[in-house]
């Protein structure tokens, strides 16, 4: 039997345990982990317990409540997430663990933390201070739109421009809206957009997805374009609960892109009628005044009457007459004016209805529709004479011709062709060819 060393330190499993569990908590601070949840149990008590994994290794975690009772997703088998907790080690079973604190679904999680960190950041830098943002423009005549060429996006600005108000000239500059070369290709169309100095506001679309989807609207290079653009600028990007970066540095954020289309024109209906009512309150004022000075013309009368003063009345009414003879004349003017710009505004809208261009398309499809007709047509008579030209080619080699000239063609009954004497023995069957039919032959 070994005799006991005095000096020798003697550990219950516990105490080990222990000790180990303090060293592993000492030497690790908050630890994010990155991987797929595995083994999901919620018992009763409201506790989550699983692993997170890897291909080459799993950790085993702990999640008590009320930190389980607050995630904003539900733990499934093999959802990949980010994890936050401190390492430990369970002493009942010595079985090293993670307990977390806070877990979140990767992917989407991080690209949230990345746009908060970085719409914090811009926003300390003023980017997105009211008191930078520029007024539209009351009366817009010429629109960019950067968008995709082929989304719903641009039918939708499109068609709302065209039946709000068809004066204005709307150009579409194309760009991809989702991809890693979008936010680049965005931010060039954009500067080139400015540089052109041709629009007077121009409109950010696209379609409503998510944020992954809409992420290269929250680059920070295009959120600095925008933000030092000197033409305004809306952005309609996503549904109206989608909010990106390009909307904070905007000028104006629209809900929809339905919604910036109607925000930057008027109706032309509502604009009919203001130009109605101002002519209205034109006609009412200058009726007002024209009354006004009849009264004070009326009252100096008066005075006049009283004083006597012939001469001086005189003088005086025959300024007052010449007053109301310019007043009427340039009254007449004015009234002609604006009914000139009222007629020339209708005449525009006229001309710009859908109607006329309709019949403008209709005229070029009828005068391009008989082209393809006289393309075919010409066609089919290279083709014909080409055709020709190989008949006679064949032709000039054909045996037939040979035999037209007093040759026969020998045969045998299989169709084998006799082309020398020694292809035939004495008794075999021939057929000669001719030109003007066949004949049976008995070789003696």
């Amino acid at each position: 039997m070994p005799l006991e060393d005095p000096a020798r330190d003697v550990l219950t499993p516990s105490q080990l345990n222990t000790l180990a569990r303090d060293l592993l908590e000492g030497s690790f601070p908050l630890v994010w982990l990155e991987a797929e949840l595995g083994n999901v149990a919620r018992p009763a008590s409201g506790h989550l317990y699983f692993t997170l994994k890897d291909a080459r290794a799993q950790v085993r975690c702990a999640m008590f409540k009320p930190k389980s009772s607050w995630l904003k997703f539900v733990p499934r088998e093999g959802m990949r997430v980010m994890a936050r907790g401190r390492v430990t080690l369970y002493e009942a079973r010595g079985e090293y663990q993670m307990v977390l604190d806070h877990m979140e679904e990767a992917g989407e999680g991080a690209l949230r933390r990345a746009f908060d960190e970085l719409r914090a950041r811009l926003q300390a830098e003023g980017l997105f201070d009211d008191a930078r943002k520029r007024p539209l423009p009351a009366f817009a005549r010429r629109i960019a739109v950067i968008t995709s060429p082929t989304g719903a996006a641009v039918r939708d600005v499109l068609s709302v421009l065209g039946r709000r108000f068809p004066l204005v000239e709307a150009d579409v500059l194309p760009v991809q809206v989702q991809g890693a070369a979008a936010a680049a290709q965005i931010t060039r169309m954009l500067q080139r957009a400015e540089a052109s100095g041709r629009y007077d506001v121009i409109v950010l679309a696209r379609g409503g997805g998510s944020l992954e989807d809409l992420w290269a609207f929250n680059d920070e290079h295009l959120a600095r374009a925008i933000a030092t653009c000197q033409v305004p600028l809306v952005s309609a990007v996503g549904h109206e609960t989608d909010f990106s970066l390009a909307d904070f540095a905007a000028d104006l954020r629209a809900p929809t892109p339905s919604v910036a289309a109607e925000l930057l024109v008027p109706a032309s209906d509502d604009l009919a009628r203001r130009l109605r009512t101002l002519e209205a309150r034109l006609r009412s004022h200058q009726s007002q005044r024209l009354h006004r000075l009849m009264q004070r013309t009326d009252r100096a009368a008066l005075r006049l009457n009283a004083m006597r003063p012939r001469a001086r009345l005189d003088l005086l009414c025959r300024r007052q007459a010449e007053a109301l003879r310019r007043l009427s004349a340039a009254l007449a003017r004015r009234l002609e004016q604006d009914r000139a710009r009222v007629r020339h505004a209708d005449a525009v809208l006229r001309a710009a209805h859908p109607g006329r261009r309709l019949i403008r398309l209709r005229e070029r499809l009828a005068a391009v529709s008989n082209r393809p007709q006289a393309a075919i047509a010409r066609r089919l008579s290279d083709d014909a004479r080409q055709l020709r030209g190989l008949a006679r080619s064949l032709e000039a080699v054909s045996p037939l011709a040979t035999v037209a000239r007093g040759y026969a063609i020998l045969q045998h009954q299989d169709g084998r062709i006799v082309r020398s004497a020694l292809d035939a023995a004495p008794g075999d069957r021939l057929d000669a060819r001719l030109a003007d039919g066949q004949l049976r032959l008995r070789v003696e």
